[in-house]
């Protein structure tokens, strides 16, 4: 088994995928960017690639979900928090006084605005491709002065912490997910979360309502829901969604069901156990009981049963 991940050793996404017991001991192959992480799979080079999707703080990560509303047969497999802090860190004699420009990943340099602003006020900033690249690049050049690296990862290289723990939100946390190529969804564990991708039909008052209301009316809980420039036209979205609950739920099923008749391009990108083991809560009338119930009494009526 290959496993990619955005590299290199050390990254928060190398952290997400240290704790999928199957990938121990397995190859692991780094890549640069989201995409040629799904192209690895697509391609066979991978048998999973674990990506970015969601921040406490940034909220979606957009390069991962367009990344999947382009892809085709390939699923979410299973879902992975990672917290997430930064250091800031220089090349050994440098002082707080001597910086100018700093290396980050752009979704990094936006966890710490607080800490930058504050300290580096008239700073430049480098976007890198990962937050272990930044710290390298700031090692093995002269392009910057400092970089913000992932916590601690001043133990593996000749770099020193100028201040750590620079972050935003202490409590911030990024949800990873391992995406593998189509396949026959993991049974329900009752703590699952499904995801879905999709496209407004047309651009006309009420389109989003109507699309919601497959979900309300039959009492399914959504955890996420995000818009992106189709491309094509101004006006045209699609929508990443993390909907409460199981495929195989008939809540969720029926709300499916409605839901490739208003978009017939729904992508579904599967359904999976949550890593945070929320398990959510159904009235009654929206259990899957009820769903069965009004099926039977239907079909009673059609053959001339009592009602």
């Amino acid at each position: 088994m290959t496993y990619a991940y955005l590299g290199p050793v050390g990254t928060f996404t190398w952290m997400a995928l240290g704790l999928v017991p199957e990938a121990a001991g397995e190859d692991w192959l780094a890549v640069n960017n989201v995409g040629d992480a799904l192209a690895a799979v697509t391609d066979g080079r991978a048998d999973a690639a674990m990506i970015a999707v969601e921040n406490s703080v940034e909220g979606g990560v957009s390069a991962a979900q367009d990344a999947l509303a382009q892809s085709t047969g390939l699923q979410i497999l299973g879902e992975y928090l990672v917290p997430v802090n930064f250091d800031v860190v220089v090349r050994p004699g440098t002082t707080l006084a001597d910086v100018r420009v700093v290396i980050a990943h752009p979704v990094a340099y936006a966890q710490c605005r607080r800490w930058l602003e504050a300290n580096l006020p008239h700073h430049e900033h480098l976007p890198a491709t990962s937050n272990v690249s930044a710290a390298l690049e700031l090692l093995d050049g002269d392009r910057g002065d400092a970089a913000i690296a992932p916590t601690g990862f001043d133990t593996h290289v000749d770099l020193t912490t100028l201040d750590s723990g620079i972050g935003d939100n202490p409590s911030a946390v990024t949800r990873f997910v391992l995406i593998g190529r189509r396949r026959a969804v993991a049974p329900r564990t009752g703590s699952d979360k499904t995801t879905v991708i999709v496209e407004l039909p047309d651009d006309r008052p009420g389109g989003l309502l109507e699309m919601l209301e497959q979900f309300a009316t039959r009492g399914v809980n959504l955890s996420l829901l995000e818009s992106r420039p189709i491309g094509d036209s101004l006006g045209r979205y699609r929508f990443v969604i993390d909907i409460d609950g199981h495929v195989e739920d008939e809540r969720v099923a029926d709300a499916l069901l409605g839901l490739k008749r208003y978009s017939p391009g729904l992508q579904f990108l599967g359904s999976y156990q949550r890593a945070d083991g929320h398990t959510p809560t159904v009235s009654a009338q929206y259990s899957d009981a009820a769903f069965v119930d009004a099926r039977s009494w239907l079909e009673r009526l059609v053959a001339g049963g009592d009602q």
